[in-house]
């Protein structure tokens, strides 16, 4: 049997494939400056089935009233292109994205993007994305900025890019995975896949959320793929990265592999490509 054949990232995706339910779920906090962007850039792609839910947690910018108006701009009758969560409690980003991944399962999606609002990831590398799940049956596909062809922000000092480097080398080791980018913030996931690994019931609630997702996911048994962006560095606002995060990402590696341990049968399958 011949392995499925990807598609090339520069051609478009057979029209089944584009009109696939996708919901980009998109967190903000003060992004006012980036999310018209951002949405116009979503909303330009050859993707029919692709839709964006703003989940903002009541940004004092106004970045939930730009939410709103963007999705008056693009909404057709009988065709919702854009949705808003508001929440009212600001309790971090795994808190923000596991709200508004629920939604897009609950509303639909058969596949569910995860997506900064800040300009750092690539919205033209969302079609491959798709493509690589479509054709494979991966159920998430991680925009990796360290597999071959990967690359980051020129921007990017060497010390912060030693630190990422740190980071990933760090949680892959003490989970024992083989994901280089386990913590990317640019995955799709299958419906199944978010169904399958309990969204509610995930601890994390700063960016160690990505690590926490990624795992619980290699331990279900779900393949993982990686493919290459460039990811920039954020245009306008501030980074959300404080010490209590920091601190969060240090200990869950640590919390997550206890738990796995003393769970019955011990480590899970991981399987990652």
């Amino acid at each position: 049997m011949s392995a499925p054949r990807i598609p090339d990232p520069g051609r478009p995706l057979p029209g089944e494939w584009g009109r696939t339910t996708t919901t980009v779920v998109m967190p903000t906090y003060n992004e006012a400056e980036n999310l018209p962007t951002m949405a116009e850039a979503l909303m330009a792609l050859p993707l029919e089935g692709l839709r964006l839910l703003v989940v903002d947690d009541s940004s004092p910018d106004g970045t939930g009233d730009i939410a709103e108006q963007l999705a008056e701009k693009y909404n057709e009758p009988g065709r919702t292109r854009v949705g808003v969560l508001h929440r009212t409690t600001k309790d971090g980003l795994g808190r923000a994205y596991a709200a508004g991944m629920a939604r897009a399962v609950d509303e639909g999606a058969a596949y569910v993007l995860q997506m900064d609002a800040d300009g750092s990831h690539p919205a033209d590398k969302i079609a491959e994305m798709l493509g690589v799940a479509l054709a494979t049956g991966a159920d998430v596909v991680v925009g990796s900025r360290y597999v071959p062809g990967g690359t980051l922000s020129d921007a990017w000092k060497a010390h912060r890019k030693l630190l990422s480097r740190w980071a990933n080398a760090y949680a892959s080791t003490i989970l024992g995975t083989r994901v280089r980018d386990i913590t990317s913030g640019f995955n799709l996931w299958s419906a199944e896949a978010l169904q399958t690994i309990d969204l509610a019931s995930v601890d994390s609630a700063g960016y160690s959320f990505q690590v926490e997702t990624k795992y619980r996911a290699l331990r279900a048994g779900f393949t993982v793929m990686e493919v290459p962006i460039h990811f920039e560095d954020r245009t306008a606002g501030e980074s959300k990265m404080n010490l209590a995060v920091q601190l969060e990402s240090v200990a869950m590696p640590w919390r997550l592999r206890s738990k796995a341990l003393r769970a019955p049968g011990g480590h899970g399958h991981h399987r990652a490509r």
